[in-house]
C-alpha cells in the first residue's frame, strides 16, 4: 500500500506535469538552483499560475521562498518552495475527526456535483473501521436518487442511515436523524446536504435552518462544517466558498478530484485567500482513495517526482 507521500505524488501528477511543461524540460535543474534570477522568477511565476495557484499566493510563495534562500545558506529553490508552501498551508491546521463529544455531528456542504455524497460514504467507512458507531443522514432530498446513493454507501461502509421521502424537508430529516443518533448512542453523525448553488438564497437559508436544528438537538452541533470543493474548478471555487461562509461557519475544506486535475495548485491559493484549512482530499474513486490533508506531503507532491 502506498504511503501518504506516494499518494500525494500520484494524486498531484497532472498538476506537477503542468508545472514542468511551463518550466520546460529543465524543471529539475531549475529547481536545484540556489539563486533566483529574473528569468527564473518569471518562469516560476508562469508555471505556478498555470497550475492555478493564483496571483496573490504565487507572489507570496516566491517572495517568501527567496527570503528563505537568502537567510539559509545551502538550500535550493525546490526546498525553499516546499518549506514555504508548508508554512502557508499549515497556518490554520484542522483535522476532520471527532473531538471528545458524543455524538460528533458533521455537516457536508457544497454546490452540486463536487462529490459530497461519495465523500460522506468514504468517511463513514473510515470511522466504522475505527470502531465508531456511525450514522449517515441523507438530507439531500432534492437530487434524484441521492438518498439511494448514500444508502448504497452505508451498506458498503456497514453503517446505519436515516433518510426521508423524496422532496421531504431537509431540516425534518436532520431532526429525525439526530434523534435517532441520540437514541442509538451513535458516536459520529455525517449529514449529507443537498448541493446548492451559492447564488440561490432560498437554499442557503435552508442550510442555515439545518444548522439551527443541529444546535437545538445536540449542544454545540454541528461540530464540524466541511465545505467540499471540486479541485478541477481551481480558483473558481473561491467565490463559492465565500458565499457558503455567510450561511454556515465553515470549519475546514475538502478538495475532491485532486487526482483528476492539473489545477491542484489552487489548494495554495484557496487557503491563502480564505484563511480556511484543508482537512481532507479526494485522490480517486475507491473507498480508500482519500487522505487527511498533510501540508508537507502536498508540498513535496507538488514539486518532487518520485525517486528513480
Amino acid at each position: 500500500m502506498k504511503n501518504l507521500l506516494d499518494r500525494f505524488r500520484s494524486g498531484l501528477q497532472k498538476t506537477r506535469e503542468r508545472i514542468g511543461e511551463s518550466l520546460g524540460q529543465g524543471m529539475d535543474t531549475l529547481l536545484q538552483r540556489t539563486k533566483v534570477d529574473a528569468g527564473t522568477r518569471d518562469a516560476l511565476e508562469e508555471a505556478l499560475l498555470a497550475a492555478d495557484v493564483g496571483p496573490g499566493a504565487t507572489e507570496r510563495l516566491i517572495a517568501q521562498a527567496e527570503k528563505r534562500m537568502a537567510a539559509e545558506r545551502g538550500i535550493d529553490l525546490r526546498e525553499a518552495l516546499e518549506r514555504t508552501a508548508v508554512t502557508m498551508l499549515a497556518e490554520t491546521p484542522a483535522r476532520f475527526d471527532p473531538a471528545g463529544v458524543k455524538p460528533w455531528v458533521a455537516l457536508l456542504v457544497g454546490v452540486n456535483g463536487v462529490g459530497k455524497t461519495t465523500l460522506a460514504g468514504k468517511l463513514a467507512a473510515h470511522f466504522a473501521r475505527d470502531g465508531r458507531a456511525t450514522l449517515l443522514v441523507a438530507a439531500d432530498t432534492f437530487r434524484a436518487a441521492a438518498p439511494e446513493q448514500l444508502e448504497a454507501w452505508a451498506g458498503r461502509a456497514g453503517v446505519e442511515i436515516v433518510r426521508g421521502a423524496e422532496g421531504a424537508d431537509p431540516a425534518a430529516v436532520v431532526h429525525d436523524g439526530l434523534g435517532a443518533a441520540l437514541a442509538r448512542g451513535c458516536e459520529v453523525v455525517l449529514i449529507d446536504t443537498a448541493g446548492r448553488l451559492h447564488t440561490k438564497h432560498n437554499l442557503m437559508a435552508e442550510l442555515e435552518k439545518v444548522t439551527r436544528i443541529c444546535a437545538r438537538l445536540v449542544p454545540g452541533a454541528p461540530h464540524h462544517v466541511l465545505l467540499v470543493l471540486d479541485a478541477t474548478l481551481g480558483q473558481n471555487g473561491l467565490h463559492q466558498a465565500r458565499e457558503f461562509q455567510k450561511a454556515a461557519t465553515v470549519t475546514s475544506l475538502a478538495l475532491t478530484k485532486l487526482d483528476g486535475t492539473a489545477r491542484g495548485g489552487a489548494v495554495l491559493g484557496i487557503v491563502d485567500q480564505l484563511r480556511l484549512p484543508v482537512s481532507v482530499v479526494g485522490l480517486g474513486e475507491g473507498v480508500d482513495d482519500w487522505a487527511p490533508f498533510d501540508a508537507e506531503a502536498f508540498a513535496k507532491g507538488l514539486f518532487e517526482t518520485a525517486p528513480a
